[in-house]
């Protein structure tokens, strides 16, 4: 290998350790290395250097690269072609053609031939001699651990001779197994026929043991010459060690006694005095217990004399004390050990006692006599049934109340109509059994009256429910106030631990109210008033042991109670053994508020009931619009005086009064239209006379008052009636359908503002009259309904006109009705107004048909008249003649009726329809405008038609331009 590769000689270095490196051809030393493939290659950036010519894992990793050539290496090196397989490692693992193939020589490591080790050589063999020399002259050194590893192992060696039972911790003869494996029998036969061969058996068996003996006693000698100086030496630290130890008994000695003669001067008077201090205290201790037994002892008759008068709160916190007391200061005592379990029973008596109590209260309360009188009825004993029952737990005791207020609210009705019943003589309740039958007999005046009586029972017994309710809440908001207090004065101690001790130890000192607290120091501590006193001060005689008075509270002297004022001014003192968090709390003062609404519901849903009862028979559907209206202003003021007091709104008696309001309404709008129906029926389309009293109507409407005045009988004898109906100055001539119809469109507006919630229903039922005269007055007019119907001859030009100008008062009306209407709708309720806009539409098309009716009877009079004209003497001919006297019928007509305006309108639409008639005759007469004799006949004619027709009233200024008529030139 080395002969194949040329190489320059090897530059020497001075040092031995340098590196000898092989010369590389300065060609070959810059050659570019090939790195791995990029997994993401660069992007292109216009440099050629940054291009890639292997194939990139991301962008060709669709196609097919040389990352796809994968081989099973086992599988390409096992050739399945050969015929034997070789025995070399080597070919039989990686193949046969591995030994063949070339290596190539790398480039960076130097070819190394014995000349490079000759520097090595020579230095080294120098030392190498010194080296060999030095160690045949020294003795080594191991010499003796030699000699010591020698003797071991041969001393190692004859132990081994010995048999290993005899090495065995537990080797004892007494064992018949070790004993007869040590001597075995045979060896002591005791048979006939005993040779020589026993004897020399035995014989060798003894030698044998001493044979173990010596090598035994050897190895021992041989291990205490060995550690020969070591044994000395531990002896004689045994002597000294002694010497030690006499020396301390006697310094040891010495110091008791010197401690006990100061134990003697100096100790024991002083332990004496702490002695018979801790017996002092010991026995006021247990003098405390005995009268705090003795308090206890007095609970149960204590308790029966709070109960006897009502004191359930103080009978509870002085069970509730007592069990404390048992539980940490008397517990073990052997004669309280039934004491417990019969304060728990006492505990669940005194809440049976509450619950009864509570619920008689509530049932006092509410069955008073309902007078104006609202105010609760005896407040101490409610607030100390509440607190009471709160530190019981006993969080449903509203639902009590709320019972007793559902029967309450059903005797107040049940009263009320048995007083009222009783004073009626026209009822007589033997025969009529029934409370509802017997109310289903009075008349409207009396049943009204009645109902107000029950509502004003109704908003007393809320007034009452709303105080009693009240001040509950306010015993509630009480305890919730204490609470977040008690926390916030917990959370103040937590970051001020020491404040906590201070407060701690002043609570308790002023608890007691004495110099020994239990269980608030430790033994033999005093309070700060008597560590501060003077150390020469006399100790406490035997007489103050009765100073301090134990009560049941001295278990917990840490227990905080504050003074608070309930709403009615009652002071009560609140505890912190009332364990109720802050969310039950809440809870509770809201299902006290929900009670209050429960209440007004109660109210409206008896009231409901009531009013059904009373429905039953159709009485509230035949009553009048003004008794009507009068019961819904009751019941509107009774729901708004429930919703003051309750703060919130009760839907029952209001959807009733809305089912009651719908019904009238239907039964108002029916009777409305069936008299509008009989009216229409009736009437023959002739001018009315207009009475005072509905001139009056129109002038109210006029200023901004939609609502029906009151009837003036005096001043409506003087006045008569006018020809027309004077509405902001114009004139309307109106049949009497019409004025009743205004007056039926006032009283719906009416009954609007006195029933407010029926506004929308009232709204369609107008729509629907309206839209229902417009119809019927279309089939009676145009329709030509009123000839069979009223017997009418025929349907005059007066009777169209008359129609047309009570439709134009109809319309005039619309929008003062739309914006009455508008302004006592919601904004989403706007879109109903649409109503009106239609009705306004349809009313003018109605009108415009009219005027196209009026039109049409000259338009056929017109191809009737001129299809026989002929231009011929005399002049006017008799066709303009007759033409002229029915225009002037038509004239009379229609003037008095209509507006000027709309007379010149209706008269301009005639003269066109002329004109077209007139230009089609002279066509087919070929008579054209020539200023011939044919010529001037025809302007004679017209000349007089023009004359005539600017001669009638309010038409002379009328433009007819009779130039039309003539074909134009061209």
């Amino acid at each position: 290998m080395a002969s194949s590769h040329s190489s320059s000689p090897v530059p020497q270095s001075n040092n031995s350790d340098a590196f000898f490196k092989k010369e590389v051809d300065p060609t070959k030393r810059f050659r570019p290395v090939q790195s791995l493939p990029d997994v993401c290659p660069k992007e292109p950036t216009g440099n050629a250097n940054d291009l890639r010519d292997s194939p990139s894992l991301v962008a060709d990793q669709q196609r097919w690269t040389i990352y796809h050539s994968k081989v099973n290496l086992p599988a390409a090196l096992n050739d399945p072609r050969l015929a034997k397989r070789e025995s070399d490692f080597f070919t039989k693992t990686w193949g046969v053609d591995f030994v063949d193939t070339e290596v190539t020589p790398s480039f960076y490591l130097p070819q190394i031939t014995k000349e490079h080790f000759a520097l090595y050589q020579q230095e080294i063999t120098p030392r190498e001699k010194v080296h060999e020399r030095c160690k045949n002259i020294c003795t080594p050194k191991d010499t003796f651990d030699r000699t010591l590893l020698h003797t071991h192992d041969k001393s190692r060696t004859d132990l081994e001779q010995v048999p290993k039972i005899f090495m065995k911790p537990d080797f004892a003869l007494e064992d018949s197994l070790t004993f007869n494996a040590v001597l075995p029998w045979s060896h002591f036969s005791t048979a006939g026929g005993k040779g020589n061969r026993d004897a020399a058996s035995s014989k060798l068996l003894q030698e044998k043991l001493s044979h173990y003996l010596d090598i035994v006693e050897v190895n021992i000698a041989h291990q205490i010459s060995l550690r020969s100086e070591a044994f000395f030496h531990a002896m004689t630290s045994q002597h000294e060690l002694q010497d030690y130890l006499r020396k301390t008994s006697q310094a040891v000695k010495l110091l008791r006694e010197k401690i006990s003669k100061i134990d003697k001067v100096m100790c024991e008077g002083s332990l004496r005095v702490l002695r018979l201090s801790l017996t002092r205290n010991n026995c006021i201790k247990a003098y405390n217990k005995l009268k705090l037994m003795a308090t206890v002892h007095q609970t149960q008759p204590t308790v029966q004399l709070l109960l006897s008068t009502s004191e359930y709160v103080g009978a509870l916190d002085l069970i509730a004390t007592t069990q404390e007391v048992l539980q940490q200061e008397l517990q073990g005592i052997h004669s309280f050990r039934h004491l417990g379990s019969q304060l728990c029973e006492l505990e669940k008596l005194i809440d049976k006692m509450m619950i009864a109590e509570f619920s008689t209260y509530a049932r006092n309360d509410l069955n008073r006599p309902l007078e104006d009188d609202c105010q609760i009825l005896e407040e101490e004993r409610l607030i100390s049934l509440v607190f009471g029952l709160l530190k019981q737990r006993k969080l449903n005791f509203y639902e009590i109340y709320g019972d007793e207020m559902i029967n309450t609210a059903k005797n107040i009705i049940k009263q009320c109509v048995v007083n009222t019943v009783s004073q009626i003589e026209e009822i007589d309740t033997e025969v009529v059994v029934k409370l509802a039958d017997q109310m289903r007999m009075m008349n409207f005046p009396q049943w009204f009256d009645l109902l107000k009586n029950i509502f004003s029972k109704f908003t007393i017994f809320l007034k009452r429910v709303k105080a009693t309710l009240n001040t509950i809440r306010g015993v509630v908001f009480l305890v919730l106030d204490k609470n977040q207090k008690t926390r916030e004065l917990e959370d103040t101690l937590q970051k001020n631990p020491a404040k906590e001790s201070v407060v701690d130890s002043e609570v308790a000192y002023l608890t007691h109210e004495g110099m020994f607290i239990s269980d608030a120091f430790g033994d033999g501590e005093l309070p700060t008033s008597q560590r501060n006193t003077s150390p020469n001060s006399e100790p406490c005689s035997s007489d103050s042991v009765s100073e301090p008075e134990c009560t049941t509270d001295s278990s917990s002297s840490k227990e905080h109670t504050s003074s608070s004022v309930t709403p009615g001014g009652v002071e009560m003192m609140i505890g912190d053994d009332m364990k109720l968090t802050d969310l039950e709390l809440v809870r509770l003062a809201n299902n006290i508020q929900e009670l209050l609404y429960n209440a007004s519901d109660v109210c409206h849903d008896r009231s409901v009931k009531f009013l059904m009862a009373r429905a039953k028979d159709g009485f509230l559907e035949k009553l009048n619009s003004n008794e009507f209206v009068t019961l819904s202003r009751l019941m509107e003021s009774f729901i708004l005086d429930t919703e003051q007091i309750c703060g919130r709104k009760s839907m029952s008696l209001r959807g009733a009064l809305q089912s009651q309001a719908n019904r009238f309404v239907n039964r108002f709008h029916e009777e409305r239209k069936t008299k509008l129906s009989l009216l229409l029926d009736n009437e023959r389309w002739k001018q009315a006379e207009v009475p005072a009293e509905f001139q009056d109507l129109v002038d109210s409407v006029s200023d901004g008052r939609i609502s029906l005045p009151e009837k003036k009988p005096t001043a409506a004898e003087e006045r008569k009636p006018a020809e027309f109906l004077i509405v902001e100055g114009q004139k309307y001539a109106t049949v009497g359908t019409v004025l009743l119809l205004i007056r039926i469109i006032l009283e719906y507006c009416q009954c609007v503002d006195n029933i407010p919630s029926i506004t929308t229903d009232m709204l369609t039922r107008l729509s629907d009259l309206l839209k229902y005269f417009n119809s019927r007055s279309c089939q009676l007019v145009l329709g030509a309904g009123a000839l069979q119907v009223v017997g009418l001859k025929t349907i005059t030009t007066k009777n169209l006109a008359l129609s047309s100008r009570c439709l134009q008062l109809i319309v005039h009306y619309i929008p003062i009705i739309r914006a009455h209407f508008e302004a006592r709708l919601q904004p989403k309720q706007f879109s109903m107004l649409r109503h009106f806009d239609h009705i306004t539409k349809d009313y003018h098309d109605h009108i415009a048909e009219i005027s196209a009716k009026l039109v049409a009877i000259m338009d056929s009079l017109f191809d009737k008249l001129l299809s026989k004209y002929e231009v011929k003497a005399p002049v006017p001919s008799a066709c303009f003649r007759n033409i002229c006297k029915q225009m002037a019928k038509m004239h009379e007509a229609i003037y008095d009726l209509l507006p000027e305006e709309q007379t010149q309108m209706l008269f301009l639409r005639i003269n066109a329809s002329y004109k077209l008639h007139l230009k089609r005759q002279l066509a087919h007469l070929n008579v054209v405008n020539d200023g011939g004799p044919l010529n001037g006949l025809v302007t004679s004619d017209v000349a007089f038609y023009t004359g005539n027709l600017q001669a009638l009233k309010g038409l002379n200024t009328l433009d007819l331009n009779m130039a039309e008529i003539w074909e134009q030139k061209r």
